[in-house]
């Protein structure tokens, strides 16, 4: 069982913050962009210079899965 002080200590809330004013919220309100997921991918910095944005990176992907197909499907091994 925890004593008074070990209590204060868990709460992270400031005397200020009045939770009667918090009415009105909504459970669950963003569990289907949660659950959607996402797809962050941190690029190593000389790969981010080379890539200005999300597009290129794409398109430089796209390319490299192209030329990957085409090598698999001349039975060059990669």
């Amino acid at each position: 069982m925890k004593n008074k002080a070990d209590r204060e200590i868990d709460d992270e809330l400031r005397a200020e913050y009045d939770l009667s004013q918090l009415k009105g919220g909504v459970r669950g309100k963003y569990v289907q962009r949660y659950n959607a997921g996402t797809n962050l991918v941190l690029l190593a910095p000389d790969v981010a210079e080379a890539f200005p944005s999300d597009e290129a990176v794409n398109e430089a992907l796209r390319l490299l899965m192209r030329i990957a197909k085409t090598q698999l499907n001349q039975g060059v091994h990669v």
